[in-house]
């Protein structure tokens, strides 16, 4: 729901007989954080903004509190950072009767470092060159008959799946499990985030939704709201969701796929044009070239955490090198043409990726390919694992070697700033040296006797 002021917004409050109010802001890591706050808190937040610590840009997935970042730390007494509460994102909750959710961002000083801000700032410079990016994003995700505390118990190991075997696009897990399915869809209904399609992928468990397509923002918005409310729904029908990039080694890694497409003023796709070799535009062309030459030097915003590597390996399903196809699921990008709807598909993404930054990342490298004239490499045919195409370069094989390289690259902190590029680039450090302390179940099994 949107409103033009808050009076109107209080207004409705009356007329809905709202009790409850929650407001929560998306973390670097794509995290949502939030509270409950009264009547009385809550219209004083709408009209003037509130505080919310800063060491929700200060800490990881983990809460575990960064020792390399300036812009939250030890040093800055973890104070509190403005919020500026969003007119535009109200939307009434499913399961919490009586009750409201309204999204916020940073500002001030810790606007730079804001994810929703960073997109905020990509899209706002795609309408001063006169085009208005449209998203839609899709993930898998795995389901297990469990809970946290007997996942804990399990040491995340020997997990019981929601359904046995492999078994795609299965119409019988569908119908045997249909109220989990149709509670998805209608809990998305209710929070504006619609699902377009969705099935079983092939893996035990393992769903696959699309979402619907919106403009860029509130398409990152609805996909950061739906894999914290898809967690909650399995949650309270006594499952576990996970959108971890890779949690078994026998499976394909979980994606995050990424759809953009531009329009201008009119509304019209500027993808498309009928006139050219495959209805391809050259506004997309440079576009698509962007997004391959940038690919390695951004890929932290889209693949940010140690695990996503994991994924990126030949036969899964998931990219190796920055490269482009028509309709070829093997490349990087994955161009997908048909008038109207022709977009770019960044296939690279992973379904643990924080929205707003790997949307921010897919959008600013390929205007960044519009604005340079970009020319792209030849396009892939066939299977690219095997013949990836001889001008195109490798992705960064971990966590450690893509922030480097981030930190490191101008066009980035063009893009971006260097605020920005300094924060996230130390939490990606920050990181992977967390991953680097922990011996791992493969280390022992590997050099404990043999070696």
């Amino acid at each position: 729901m949107q409103f033009d002021s808050p009076e109107a917004l209080f207004t409705y409050l009356d007329q809905e007989t709202i009790r409850f109010f929650k407001i929560g802001v998306f973390d670097i890591d794509g995290v949502f954080r939030g509270k409950y706050v009264n009547r009385d808190k809550f219209e004083s937040a709408v009209r003037k903004g509130f505080g919310f610590c800063d060491v929700v840009l200060g800490w990881d997935s983990q809460d575990q509190l960064y020792d390399n970042t300036e812009v939250s730390g030890w040093h800055t007494g973890y104070r509190d950072a403005p919020v500026e509460l969003d007119l535009n994102s109200v939307r009434k909750l499913p399961f919490e009767d009586d009750t409201i959710l309204l999204l916020g961002q940073f500002s001030g000083d810790y606007e730079a470092v804001c994810p929703r801000r960073v997109l905020e700032r990509v899209v706002a410079k795609a309408e001063a060159m006169g085009f208005h990016p449209r998203a839609a994003l899709e993930y898998e995700f795995f389901l297990f008959q469990e809970t946290p505390e007997s996942a804990r118990e399990k040491n995340y190991t020997n997990l019981t799946p929601l359904t046995p075997g492999m078994f795609g696009y299965s119409m019988l897990r569908s119908g045997v499990h249909a109220e989990l399915y149709h509670e998805l869809l209608e809990t998305m209904e209710a929070l504006e985030c619609p699902i377009e399609g969705l099935h079983t992928e092939t893996g035990p468990g393992v769903l696959e939704a699309a979402l619907r397509h919106d403009m860029a923002r509130a398409a990152a918005d609805k996909a950061a709201l739906f894999k914290t409310y898809t967690k909650v729904v399995a949650q309270r029908m006594g499952l576990l969701a996970t959108f971890m990039s890779k949690w078994s080694n026998d499976y394909p890694g979980q994606s995050g796929h990424i759809h953009v497409s531009l329009e201008d003023a009119e509304g019209n796709n500027v993808f498309a044009d009928p006139s050219r070799p495959g209805g391809l535009s050259e506004t997309m062309e440079h576009f698509i070239a962007g997004q391959v030459t940038l690919m390695p030097q951004l890929l932290p915003m889209i693949c940010s955490t140690v695990n996503a590597y994991r994924r990126l390996v030949p036969g899964m399903w998931a990219p190796t090198h920055a490269n482009w196809g028509v309709e070829n699921r093997t490349t990087a990008i994955r161009v997908i043409p048909g008038g109207k709807s022709t977009r770019s598909e960044y296939r690279v993404g992973p379904a643990d990726a924080n929205p707003h930054l790997a949307l921010a990342a897919a959008i600013a490298s390929g205007l960044w390919g519009i604005e340079n004239r970009v020319k792209p490499p030849a396009a892939c045919e066939g299977n690219a694992y095997e013949n990836p195409g001889e001008e195109t370069v490798p992705l960064p094989g971990t966590l450690g070697e893509a922030a480097r390289l981030f930190k490191n690259s101008k066009v980035a902190r063009d893009l971006f700033g260097d605020v920005f590029v300094d924060h996230f680039a130390a939490t990606r450090e920050w990181e992977d040296r967390e991953a680097r302390k922990f011996v791992t179940d493969w280390d022992k099994a590997r050099y404990f006797e043999i070696i």
